[in-house]
C-alpha cells in the first residue's frame, strides 16, 4: 500500500532549518485484538517494517503520539511506548517544535533486515501469472529534451496571448455563481450552455447547422478521435487515413486493431480517386489544413468524398482542428456542412486557439449517433469538467473568443510572412505549401539540397528546430513522396525577431556544412511546381 506524502524534515545541518508541523495524516496499520501478539508488539512491527521497506522514508515526520492513538483506538500510552522503543533501537528521532521522524540514517543492524527482506520477496513478476496487455499503441512524442535556441515546432502556441485577465475574470463569475455544480454530475455531453454556443460558432464560421444535442464536449481532440473509434472501430475493422497523416489518428487506431489503408495526398488535398471503392468503415481526414502539408480540399473533391461515402457506408471524420486561423480568402465551407447523408462527425479543439493544458475539444456526431455517442461518452469518464467549460461557454457567449481570435491571427499572419520572407531572403525560391491557414507551412526541399532528415539534424546541431515528416510530426505509412523532401516549420510560438534569427542561423549552418551534397539522398518529392506557391 503506497503511503502518503509527509512532511521532510531537512536534517540537523540543513541550510534552511525549515520546522515543519507535525504530521497529522494516517499511517496504514491494522491491529488484531484477537492475536496472541500484543498491541505494543504488533505496532512496533508493523511501523519497523513501513521503514525497512522504504514506505517511511528517512526524515518523515510521524503522527503525533495522541493522534495515532485517535486513529487505531488505543491508549495514547500505548503509542507513546512504541515509539520510545523504536527511538532506543535507532530507527526514530524525535526533536522538539518537530516531533518524531524516521532516523535519517538507519543502524547497520536495520540495514542488514533490510537486505534480509529484499533477498527473501520474490522476484518482480513471479507472484503470479498475468496475461500480457493486448496493446499496440504508441505512446506520442512529447517535447524534445534538447534544448533549441529556435524550435519551429508545428503544434505550440504562444503562451503570451493567452488572455489572463478576462479569463480570470469569467473564471471567478462561475466560481461565484455555479456552486452547486462542485457536488453534481453534469450531462456526459457536456455543459448545455457551451454546447449551445459552439453550436451557434459552427454555424456562423464552419456553416454547420446541428443541433446542441449533437455536440460532445472532450478532452482536446484526441478524446474525441478516442470516442469515435470506441463507436466504429475493433479488431480488423478497415480504415483510411492519408498518408502521411497526423500520427496521433493513426497510433489511436492501430492501438484498436483497426487495418490501416493509407490514402495518397496531392496538392488539392486527399487523393479522393485513391480511395478504395468498398470496404472502408471509416476514414480520417484534414480537408482544411491537411496535416501535416497544409494543402487544402477543394470543393469538388470535398463533394466527391461525401458521394463517395455514401456509396461505401463509410464514415468520415472530419478533423478541423486549426480552421480558426485562415490568412487567404473565406474559408470553405465544411464537410460536415455539405453532409447530406449523415456520414461525417466534425472534430474540433481549442487547443490551438485557447493552449493545448485546457484540455477542451467537440465531437460533432451525426443525429442517429447521438445516443451511443453520449453513452460511450459517459463510460469514458462521464464528462469533462464543468468549470472550464463553464467559463469557455461565458468566454464565448460574451464575444471575447471572437476578439482573441481575430487578435491571434492578425498576430500569427505577421509571423507567416516574417517566415516566408526570411525563407526568401536565406534560400531564395523556395516551394512551400500551407499558406493559406493553419500554424505552420511545409518547406519542399530542392534535390540540390540535404534531404530533410538531414537538413534536421544539421538544424538541431545548431540549436534550431526543424522537422522532417517522420516521428514525432507524422505519420508516414513508408510510400509517402514527400518524406524526404519535405520540412515542416511552425511559427505561432516564435515572435518575428526569434523567426529570423532562427532562418539566420540555419542558413549559416547550411552554407558552412562539411558534408558534401552526395553524402545526401537526392529523392524529391516529384510534383509539379504548380502544387506549390513559389517565393
Amino acid at each position: 500500500m503506497d503511503m502518503p506524502k509527509l512532511g521532510i524534515y531537512s536534517g540537523p545541518e540543513s541550510r534552511t532549518q525549515t520546522v515543519l508541523p507535525k504530521n497529522n495524516m494516517a499511517i496504514p496499520i491494522e491491529l488484531d485484538h484477537n492475536s496472541p501478539q500484543s498491541l505494543q508488539g504488533q505496532i512496533f512491527e508493523q511501523l519497523r517494517h513501513l521503514i525497512l521497506r522504504g514506505r517511511l522514508k528517512p526524515g518523515t515526520v510521524l503522527p503525533a503520539s495522541r493522534v495515532l492513538a485517535e486513529q487505531l483506538g488505543i491508549s495514547r500510552n500505548t503509542v507513546l511506548l512504541v515509539y520510545d522503543r523504536l527511538i532506543a533501537e535507532g530507527y526514530l528521532q524525535a526533536r522538539k517544535a518537530i516531533g518524531t521522524y524516521v532516523n535519517l540514517e538507519l543502524p547497520e543492524t536495520c540495514l542488514a533486515a533490510t537486505r534480509r527482506i529484499t533477498i527473501s520477496a520474490p522476484a518482480h513478476g513471479e507472484l503470479m501469472n498475468r496475461p500480457l496487455i493486448p496493446f499496440i499503441g504508441q505512446p506520442q512524442a512529447g517535447a524534445a529534451a534538447q534544448h533549441l535556441d529556435f524550435d519551429f515546432c508545428p503544434d505550440r502556441i504562444d503562451l503570451d496571448l493567452f488572455p489572463h485577465k478576462i479569463w480570470r475574470r469569467f473564471l471567478n463569475r462561475m466560481l461565484t455563481s455555479s456552486r452547486t455544480y462542485f457536488t453534481e454530475c453534469c450531462d456526459p455531453g457536456g455543459l448545455p450552455q457551451l454546447r449551445e454556443v459552439i453550436a451557434d460558432h459552427l454555424g456562423v464560421a464552419r456553416g454547420i447547422s446541428v443541433s446542441p444535442d449533437q455536440i460532445i464536449i472532450t478532452a482536446g481532440s484526441q478524446e474525441g478521435l478516442n470516442l469515435a473509434a470506441r463507436l466504429l472501430v475493433k479488431d480488423g475493422t478497415p480504415v483510411a487515413t492519408e498518408n502521411p497523416c497526423y500520427h496521433g489518428a493513426a497510433f489511436l487506431f492501430q492501438s484498436y486493431y483497426a487495418k490501416l489503408i493509407p490514402v495518397p495526398v496531392d496538392g488539392s488535398g486527399l487523393d479522393v480517386e485513391r480511395l478504395p471503392k468498398d470496404g472502408v468503415a471509416l476514414l480520417y481526414v484534414t480537408p482544411s489544413h491537411q496535416y501535416p502539408l497544409g494543402f487544402t480540399l477543394p470543393i469538388e473533391r470535398r463533394l466527391k468524398l461525401l458521394d463517395w461515402a455514401r456509396r461505401c457506408g463509410a464514415y468520415i471524420i472530419e478533423d478541423d482542428y486549426d480552421s480558426d486561423f485562415r490568412y487567404r480568402g473565406s474559408p470553405l465551407t465544411a464537410l460536415m456542412g455539405l453532409d447530406d447523408y449523415g456520414c461525417v462527425m466534425y472534430l474540433g479543439t481549442f487547443s490551438k486557439s485557447m493552449g493545448a493544458g485546457l484540455r477542451l475539444g467537440y465531437l460533432v456526431v451525426p443525429k442517429t449517433l447521438i445516443s451511443a455517442a453520449r453513452s460511450a461518452k459517459a463510460l469514458l469518464n462521464n464528462g469533462h469538467a464543468w468549470l472550464d467549460q463553464a467559463t469557455m461557454g461565458e468566454f464565448i457567449r460574451s464575444g471575447a473568443y471572437g476578439n482573441h481570435l481575430r487578435r491571434m491571427r492578425n498576430i500569427y499572419c505577421k509571423r507567416r510572412d516574417c517566415l516566408i520572407e526570411a525563407l526568401r531572403e536565406h534560400f531564395g525560391a523556395a516551394q512551400l505549401s500551407g499558406l493559406e491557414s493553419g500554424l505552420h507551412l511545409a518547406w519542399h526541399l530542392p534535390d540540390s539540397y540535404p534531404d530533410a532528415p538531414g537538413l534536421q539534424a544539421l538544424a538541431r546541431h545548431h540549436g534550431v528546430g526543424v522537422y522532417a515528416i517522420g516521428p514525432g510530426t507524422a505519420y508516414d505509412f513508408g510510400n509517402c513522396g514527400y518524406s524526404a523532401r519535405t520540412l515542416v516549420l511552425g511559427y505561432s510560438s516564435l515572435n518575428e525577431y526569434q523567426i529570423r534569427a532562427g532562418i539566420r542561423r540555419l542558413a549559416d549552418a547550411f552554407r558552412n556544412r562539411s558534408v558534401a551534397k552526395s553524402d545526401f539522398s537526392d529523392e524529391i518529392a516529384g510534383m509539379p511546381a504548380s502544387f506549390y506557391y513559389n517565393y
